[in-house]
This record gives C-alpha cells, sequence and structure tokens, in this order.
C-alpha cells in the first residue's frame, strides 16, 4: 500500500554514523568495567558462584505470593460444590413390602415410603438401572472436583424412604439432587422427561425458595441429556417440552435445595428398553445429567 502527503513525503536524507561508532567505543570498555566490579563484589554473595542473570544483571527479589487455593483451582473445577445423586428405588424393596408400604409425611398427603419400581419385559429392574447410572455418573462428577452423595449404593435392605431421600440432600446441603428413575408406560409411549418441584407451601413442605433453581437445573439437564443420548423428549408427557411439574412426590416436597428427579425413558417400551439396557448408552444418560449438572452449578 502507497500513502501520500505531508506525513509519508520523500525520505529525508541519513544522519552520518560516525559520531555513533565513536560514543561506543568510549562506552564499552567502560560497561565491561562494570562487570568486572559486579563479578569480584556482587558476584561473591553467591555460593555457588553463578547467577540468576547470566547477562551480569542483577536479579529483581522475588515478589510475595499472594496466590490463594481458589486461585489454584482450574477453572473447569467443580470443588466445593457438593451434588446428591438419588438412585432411585432398591432392588430388594420387594422383600419388604410392609416397610416400603408404610405411609410418610410429604406435606399435601401421606403416602407410601416408596415402591418397588418397574422392570423391562425382559426383567431388568428399575431399580438395576437407576444404580449403574448413578455409578456412572458419580465417577463424572468425581472427575470435575465435585462432592457426590448417594442416598443409596445397594447398601440398605429397601428404601430409604422418599422423606428420607429428601433430608439426606437437605442434611448435605447440596447444590443440586437429582433423582434418577426410568418410566413404567405402555407400549409405544417413548422418550425422556425430567420432573420439576411445583409450589408447595402445606404441611412440613415448603418449596417456595427452590421452585425457581430447581427449574434452572430440569431445563439444562433435560437439554444436555437430549443432546448427549440423541434421544427425543417424551411422547406423553410434557407436551415434547421434556419437563413435567409436580406436587404429589415427596422428594421434591421436602427439598429445601434444588432438586428434579429424571425418567430417562420408557422400560415398558421395546425401542426404549434396548437402550435402558445398554451400557454404552447409559453411559451417555450418565453424561447427559452430568453436562447438565455442571452447566448448572457454573452458572
Amino acid at each position: 500500500m502507497s500513502y501520500a502527503g505531508p506525513e509519508f513525503g520523500s525520505p529525508r536524507p541519513r544522519r552520518p554514523r560516525r559520531p555513533l561508532t565513536v560514543a561506543l567505543a568510549v562506552l564499552v570498555p567502560g560497561a565491561l568495567l562494570g562487570w568486572l566490579v559486579y563479578e569480584g563484589v556482587g558476584g561473591a554473595a553467591d555460593g555457588n558462584g553463578t547467577h540468576a542473570a547470566a547477562s551480569g544483571r542483577a536479579s529483581a527479589p522475588p515478589a510475595a505470593s499472594s496466590t490463594t487455593a481458589e486461585d489454584k483451582k482450574p477453572l473447569s473445577s467443580l470443588q466445593g460444590k457438593v451434588v446428591v445423586i438419588d438412585p432411585g428405588h432398591n432392588v430388594t424393596n420387594f422383600r419388604h413390602p410392609a416397610e416400603i408400604n408404610r405411609k410418610v409425611d410429604i406435606g399435601t398427603h401421606r403416602k407410601e415410603c416408596d415402591t418397588t419400581g418397574t422392570s423391562t419385559n425382559s426383567g431388568y429392574a428399575e431399580a438395576e438401572f437407576t444404580l449403574d447410572v448413578a455409578h456412572r455418573l458419580r465417577t463424572l462428577l468425581e472427575g470435575k472436583g465435585a462432592t457426590v452423595k448417594l442416598t443409596q449404593d445397594g447398601d440398605r435392605p429397601y428404601g430409604p424412604c422418599v422423606d428420607e431421600r429428601a433430608r439426606i440432600g437437605n442434611s448435605a446441603k447440596a447444590d443440586a439432587v437429582v433423582s434418577i428413575h426410568a418410566d413404567g408406560a405402555g407400549a409405544g409411549q417413548r422418550g425422556y422427561h425430567v420432573i420439576l418441584p411445583g409450589r408447595v407451601h402445606q404441611g412440613i413442605a415448603d418449596t417456595r425458595r427452590i421452585v425457581a433453581p430447581s427449574a434452572e437445573l430440569g431445563e439444562l439437564v433435560a437439554h444436555d441429556f437430549g443432546r448427549v443420548t440423541g434421544t427425543a423428549p417424551s411422547n406423553y408427557i410434557g407436551d415434547g417440552t421434556g419437563l413435567d411439574t409436580r406436587t404429589d412426590l415427596g422428594g421434591l416436597n421436602l427439598s429445601k435445595v434444588p432438586k428434579v428427579f429424571i425418567e430417562c425413558g420408557n422400560m415398558r417400551d421395546s425401542k426404549d428398553a434396548a437402550l435402558l439396557t445398554s451400557g454404552a448408552w447409559r453411559q451417555k444418560a450418565a453424561q447427559g445429567i452430568s453436562a447438565g449438572i455442571v452447566s448448572f452449578l457454573r452458572g
């Protein structure tokens, strides 16, 4: 590109360089002498005879460090965040009918402690599915630095009851709670949906403070679950949004922290069942739920 005008006119004549050559001839010996003095005096302070600056310049004293543990934490870390995973039901609930049929207070009414859950037509239990996905999800979240607690880890004879499941999340002061389930609707009814807590202020239940953050959590989980698994939202609940609001679930009514349920698919539909029984797909399910939780926790 060429320029015209007074700012970019003809080049000025070069100045003679002889005076600069003379000046350098005078300055170089002086600099050399200064370096020799430094070697003899300043350099002796270094115990092994070496210097931080090989050019002869003394290094500046180290600045006081103001780095904190928070500064060292990777931006992607979930350190300090607590997530409670609630694997729905329990594989041995069926052995304890009296215990799981006992009614507990969920604020709006009294409801069974727990249920056995559903299963695929081939006998793969919902409780097996939920615990497997919970383990995969725990590994993913712990890998990002989160503290993860499970409401049950196959270590109880039944339950816990729905009110205790809520208390576990509350006691942990969880930043997010996700209850994992799979539905038992009729054949041909397919897809996932996330259940959000409705506004309840009755008896021992008060969801007013968690409705908004739970909705945010649920929307993110629903979006990322569909994106990662490649499955569509429910064709029978939620009008295609993949979201459903309920006020009859004790695990949501009694929660004091952001919480949602996810129904990952319909175990009674053969096409959904083929996904739910696949270990590779369950890994995708865990990844999708994890992505939604991570997005929520990072704000």
